[in-house]
């Protein structure tokens, strides 16, 4: 737990994707795919898999009623010593049996980077942010990710006075261990200034697939509710007003509509894990119609936006067209329920870009993405 860190929680999240019940099961593309199982068409009928979203309660201090991935801040006990006793078949390997990332240490994003040994911990940040991942999804929906797999449901019967502390006793009592194995790295979002209070995460995000739907249930004090549904079902809804997602939730949501099937999704998020991953604080600007949020390699992204910086106070000239070379890497904001994409960089690290959805006005009988 990096106490040194002034304006920043680190916290950590999962997307966490599954099948109905068929596991794995490749099939021929369908019509508007291509070979590679990429598809612009965004029916229910090609996606394979659901993504598990929560509901925050009400009275959160921080985004409100927001539907998000499972997940939240880290805690002294993630990093406790008392890990290493219930990983230690996999102690002598330097991050637990993770396999090591290609990506050079001082391009790697400060929250995977930093040495927790000189801040007094012996458990590596990346194993460290993986069971709070894991903790935190457990702690809100009831989905214990653990190797070997055991009953689940002598471990689901008071979740609702957890404490983060109880995780690392549970697993030693149950003999299990969490399934960090399982989680790869997806990439790192920081809360940009000023837009949802004071309080700034700096997260990490993993992705994990499951083949089958879990048993799911919310904790009922952070967390109103739950639902499984396809990535495009989410961004429909989204876009109909029937539920809100923040732009971190729908630029990643877009990223999965590249992948309907979920064996493509898992088989290329694990091979792309070890490339590593770029830090992304948004940077929000404005001209006369609407907000923009620049992320990294966008032409109007300040070259240096160190984390401790302060809003940018600055306005862009109003859009006319960007069928330039210009990079573009940005979320258009017209108001809360209508962003759109305008990508035109190369992702790094051997990620993927999200599909552009076509905005929706919201005086429209029609809510098709």
């Amino acid at each position: 737990m990096n106490t040194t860190l002034k304006h920043w929680k680190e916290a950590a999240t999962l997307i966490l994707a599954a099948g109905r019940g068929r596991g794995f099961t490749p099939r021929p593309p369908l019509t508007g795919e291509s070979s590679s199982g990429q598809s612009h068409l965004h029916h229910r009928s090609l996606f394979d898999y659901d993504v598990l979203l929560l509901k925050r309660s009400g009275k959160s201090g921080f985004m409100p009623n927001a539907y998000v991935f499972p997940g939240g801040v880290v805690d002294a006990s993630d990093f406790s010593s008392e890990w290493l006793d219930i990983f230690r078949s996999f102690t002598n390997s330097p991050t637990f049996g993770l396999r090591s990332v290609k990506q050079h240490l001082e391009t790697r994003p400060p929250i995977f980077a930093t040495d927790r040994l000189k801040l007094g911990s012996p458990i590596p940040g990346e194993v460290a942010l993986r069971i709070c991942a894991l903790r935190e999804t457990f702690e809100e929906s009831g989905v214990l990710l653990v190797a070997p797999k055991i009953e689940e449901k002598k471990m689901l019967k008071n979740i609702k006075d957890f404490e983060p502390s109880n995780f690392i006793r549970m697993c030693r009592e149950l003999q299990v261990l969490p399934n960090i194995w399982a989680l790869h790295e997806w990439g790192n979002w920081l809360t940009p200034a000023s837009r949802y209070g004071t309080t700034r995460f700096d997260t990490a995000f993993f992705i994990c697939c499951l083949q089958e739907i879990p048993h799911t249930l919310q904790d009922d004090k952070e967390i109103e509710r739950f639902q499984w549904s396809t990535p495009s079902e989410i961004l429909q809804s989204y876009q109909a007003q029937k539920l809100w997602i923040a732009p971190p939730q729908f630029y990643e949501l877009s990223r999965l509509c590249r992948f309907p099937l979920l064996n493509d999704l898992h088989n290329f998020a694990s091979q792309r894990a070890t490339a590593g991953c770029e830090q992304w604080m948004p940077v929000v600007v404005s001209n006369d119609e609407h907000l923009i949020s620049l992320l990294p390699g966008d032409k109007l992204y300040p070259v240096d936006s160190p984390r401790d910086s302060e809003a940018a106070k600055n306005t862009v000239p109003p859009s006319k067209d960007h069928q330039d070379a210009s990079p573009l890497h940005r979320i258009v904001i017209s108001d809360r329920y209508t962003l759109r994409l305008q990508i035109t960089i190369t992702p790094k690290y051997n990620h993927v870009l999200p599909v552009a959805h076509s905005a929706v006005s919201h005086d429209s009988k029609s809510h098709k993405l």
